[in-house]
């Protein structure tokens, strides 16, 4: 047996390791690793109690799992858990470099159609329907197949989404007066302009988008005024600014505009963000410049693009709010079995950015 015969064959001892599964897709070039097994036991009945216990107890597997060498700076991740709604298939608990999100509109189509792929929940057509227990709520989605058994396309609806404000200002340093929106998908999102603050929306930008995304957000959480203003009407722990998203016009045709969504500690969304498109909705929705049924196609700083219609208008607590449908697409990445070594200085991840 030669030397490559050798190394084919060869295995590594699992010995001193807790070892993590997972499936690594990608939805419009943005990342998500999926733990499918070697978690230990989540406790709690919501998924809000889930993700506080995970995130009290088991947070050095975040940046195992998320944070360099076997992630990096922008990785995204979910937990799958047991439902706590009797009609949900499963739960699910969202992560990234700074923590947990409350609701993630690329992994859920990724997860939709994973499910329809491994067969996870009962498969019919034309369209097989999966409801997620996610953190902001239950999340409906449905997967589109053909008569060859190809998918041909994922949707989901999001959860009440609604505009928390217009036409907004806030003072930031070195940059001036900058006007946002805000509104909710799921998590709230400051919505700017990015020409009124001469920022292109280019990929070679990365690093400055990032540098502006973090400074008015944290421009924003600061203001005396946004601290009692940024409250979610039924949940305290969905109280917060999630993130930033620039908005610019697309020199694509058919394409309505591209969204640039900064979140968590300056993360950059590769997709144009299903949540964040979910808020955009309902502030298109306000502003009467988006009618019921009516779609629009909106890209990512990638050129991929999400589809995006409202569905409904409904009453939610206090607020006028919508029901966005977002379609985009998925594909699997690879499949990864990591070895975490309790000897190793460097077990649980760092970040160099």
């Amino acid at each position: 047996m030669n030397i490559l015969e050798k190394i084919k064959k060869s295995k590594v001892s699992k010995h001193n390791y807790l070892e993590i599964k997972t499936i690594d897709m990608h939805t419009g070039g943005e990342p998500l690793r999926i733990i499918i097994d070697g978690y230990p036991k989540i406790y709690g009945n919501t998924i809000l109690e889930k993700r506080n216990y995970v995130k009290d107890n088991l947070d050095y597997l975040r940046t195992s799992l998320m944070f360099e060498p076997r992630g990096h700076a922008d990785m995204y991740g979910v937990i799958l858990v047991q439902a706590y709604n009797k009609d949900s298939d499963f739960g699910v608990i969202f992560m990234h470099n700074e923590g947990y999100s409350t609701m993630c509109g690329h992994a859920t189509i990724a997860l939709a159609k994973l499910a329809v792929q491994l067969k996870w929940v009962k498969i019919s057509k034309p369209i097989t329907s999966i409801t997620l227990d996610a953190p902001c709520g239950q999340i409906k989605a449905y997967v589109s197949i053909d008569i060859n058994d190809e998918i041909t396309n994922i949707m989901f609806e999001c959860v009440p989404s609604f505009v928390l404000a217009l036409n907004e200002s806030i003072e930031v340093k070195n940059l001036g007066l900058v006007r946002y929106d805000l509104a909710y998908g799921g998590a709230f999102y400051a919505y700017v302009d990015a020409k009124s603050i001469n920022l292109s929306l280019e990929s070679k930008n990365y690093n400055k988008i990032i540098f502006y995304g973090k400074k008015i957000k944290q421009s924003i959480i600061n203001n005396e005024k946004n601290k009692s203003n940024i409250i979610h009407p039924l949940e305290k722990d969905l109280s917060f600014l999630y993130g930033v998203i620039f908005i610019e016009e697309s020199n694509t045709k058919g394409i309505h505009s591209k969204n640039v969504c900064v979140f968590a500690d300056g993360e950059v969304d590769r997709s144009p963000t299903g949540s964040g498109v979910s808020g955009r909705a309902a502030i298109f929705y306000a502003k009467k410049e988006l009618k019921l049924n009516e779609e629009i196609s909106i890209e990512s700083i990638l050129d991929s693009t999400f589809n995006l219609k409202i569905k409904e208008e409904i009453k939610y607590d206090k607020f006028n709010a919508i029901i966005p449908q977002v379609s985009g697409n998925a594909f699997i990445t690879g499949e990864h079995t990591f070895l975490i070594n309790k000897d190793d200085d460097l077990k649980y991840g760092f970040i160099l950015r």
